[in-house]
């Protein structure tokens, strides 16, 4: 739990910092542009967060069942789903990640504390700085390391559940959403099982194009919502 609430604060340190880097350019809601280092659309950043939000929902119920009275994940998954649905991210997407990240640091075990954080980070996926640090593919890729890792947990630990799991979120991942992950650094693999999934992940997908990092055209079902769904 210690490593958890490190790695948040550090987040939140380095999302403070590069801030001062990041621009608003005034245009309609659909074509809005954050950019920084680059630049991210919110069409992007909804692609981004259905990717996020759909492994969020797969282990919500691994929170639920532990802490069937704590409504806090489910209401940051409500709030990711609004913005990829049409509205704008508001301070609604921040409040309930806020508040799932600090279910998962209540929850009783390792597989429910990963599930809350999923929906945590399904909620703050609309607010992805567009700044060149590895850090941020975690709010990219994170959800779906940690989705891996609790399908090994359940399975005893078993380490080709996750790798199993992560294979199925590459295959789920669409152009748009691994051109987007490009434009950051490759993350580094870390010491713990989550970060290292992770790490399996990002490498897995920058291999799946050769081309340049820039900005992929929305497929018909980017447009549609389905963002590679299967």
């Amino acid at each position: 739990m210690k490593v958890v609430e490190a790695d948040e604060r550090k987040a939140g340190q380095e999302a403070s910092i590069g801030c001062s880097r990041i621009r608003f350019m005034d245009m309609t809601q659909s074509t809005h542009i954050v950019s920084g280092d680059f630049d991210l659309t919110m069409d992007e950043l909804r692609v981004v967060a259905r990717y996020v939000v759909q492994h969020a929902e797969a282990v919500l119920s691994v929170f639920e069942q532990a802490v069937p009275d704590d409504p806090r994940p489910r209401a940051a998954i409500d709030a990711a789903w609004a913005f990829i649905n049409g509205a704008r991210r508001t301070r609604l997407q921040r409040v309930t990640s806020l508040d799932a990240h600090r279910a998962a640091r209540s929850a009783p075990a390792e597989a429910a504390r990963l599930a809350a954080r999923c929906a945590g980070d399904a909620a703050s996926a609309a607010y992805l700085h567009p700044i060149a640090k590895a850090s941020q593919v975690g709010h990219i890729l994170r959800a779906a390391a940690s989705a891996a890792r609790i399908g090994e947990v359940e399975a005893g630990g078993d380490p080709a559940i996750g790798n199993a799991l992560l294979e199925r979120s590459r295959q789920r991942a669409s152009p748009v959403l691994i051109d987007v992950l490009r434009r950051y650094p490759p993350t580094a693999s870390g010491s713990n099982r989550v970060a290292q999934l992770m790490s399996t992940l990002d490498h897995s997908l920058r291999r799946t194009v050769d081309r340049p990092p820039g900005r992929a055209a929305l497929s018909r079902a980017d447009a549609r919502g389905r963002d590679g769904e299967s």
